[in-house]
């Protein structure tokens, strides 16, 4: 089967690679239909790592993904322990934590002290004709949901965990760095959870007026100093919650400049040199609580709800869809931010 690999930094190919057999217990083989392209993708595609893992050798990447049940092994139950059957179309959430360990006994998959992902090495991804996947990472979709949209019910999800860690209410202000495909989400999660005002600092145009279109204050961190718009917007006193959602860089720091006091630093993009830079003086004096995303947890079932109710939108993100053959040149469009990109889908 075909398959597209990361053999070194920028070094995408579509591989000829063999076709995985039967399902064993717990498992289905699935028929992979769509998958995205994420800002943690781009990490690996640029650098060869991500954080501290390191890519060591070719490795099929990708974890945000939707397909089609081909086969089951047996006692195979989905995420909410219903018995899968071929031809179900399902989302997948990428992690597979063990369910044994102390993290997960105590609610944390997330934190799963043996956790596998998808895509991250060594752990192959969805960039396949074919796969097998631990059934319980599967979620039923309905028909009134897309592949490509469906490919959107996992940045979806961390967006519903890092609203959860936000402790957003009805009534607070939130700001929120970066206007990609998470950030898009998180803007509307917080405007239906209720929060007032909701600003959105980005950079590229194109995402802004999306942000505009759900409700935000969009600020154009190019043309104005985005702490200062948030400061006026909140009459001098801050925001009760930032929201970091792009590239973790310098962008940290100027979250915990648009905070109130005692207000809610919530981290979820990834810095390229895997440092965390934030002036201690800001955070201490501001007495801030910094919480640090880590994925998703439990959150499928309701981002598939919020989706099929048509409470949060998801299909005007994806801007761009790809064949299999053309994922690398997916990849480096992606990568330059060119012709007006949100999220790329590769079909399959």
């Amino acid at each position: 089967m075909k398959a597209v690999r990361l053999h070194g930094p920028a070094d995408l190919r579509v591989d000829e690679v063999p076709r995985p057999g039967r399902p064993g217990p717990g498992q289905v083989l699935l028929r992979v239909k769509a998958v995205g392209i994420c800002g943690s993708d781009m990490h690996s595609y640029r650098d060869g790592r991500i954080g501290d893992v390191v890519f060591e050798k070719p490795l099929i990447v990708g974890h945000e993904f939707t397909g089609v049940v081909e086969a089951v092994g047996p006692d195979a139950a989905d995420g909410e322990f219903r018995t899968l059957r071929p031809g179900t179309r399902v989302a997948v959430d990428p992690a597979q934590p063990c369910g044994r360990c102390s993290r997960c006994e105590q609610g944390d998959p997330n934190l799963c002290e043996n956790l596998h992902f998808t895509g991250l090495y060594p752990d192959s991804g969805a960039l396949c004709e074919f796969m097998l996947v631990p059934s319980r990472t599967c979620f039923p979709i309905p028909d009134t949901i897309d592949d490509a949209t469906a490919v959107m019910l996992e940045p979806l999800a961390v967006a519903l965990h890092t609203l959860d860690l936000a402790k957003v209410r009805v009534g607070k202000s939130v700001a929120v760095i970066g206007a990609g495909p998470i950030g898009l989400c998180i803007l509307q999660l917080a405007k239906l959870s209720g929060a007032n005002p909701v600003l959105v600092s980005e950079r590229l145009p194109w995402r802004l007026d999306l942000a505009g279109r759900f409700g935000a204050i969009a600020i154009n961190c190019t043309q104005a100093d985005p702490v200062k718009a948030v400061l006026e917007a909140t009459a001098g006193r801050g925001a009760d919650v930032a929201i970091e959602a792009a590239w973790s860089d310098s962008s940290v720091q100027q979250a915990a400049e648009m905070l109130r006091l005692g207000g809610r630093l919530v981290v979820v993009g990834i810095p390229a040199d895997d440092r965390l830079t934030l002036k201690h003086g800001t955070a201490r004096r501001k007495g801030l609580t910094i919480m640090m995303v880590r994925r998703t947890k439990h959150c499928y079932p309701r981002a598939i709800s919020l989706v099929e109710r048509g409470v949060v939108e998801l299909r005007s993100l994806v801007t761009h869809r790809f064949p299999l053959a053309l994922a690398p040149e997916a990849f480096a469009l992606n990568a330059r931010y060119a012709d007006g990109i949100v999220k790329a889908v590769i079909t399959i």
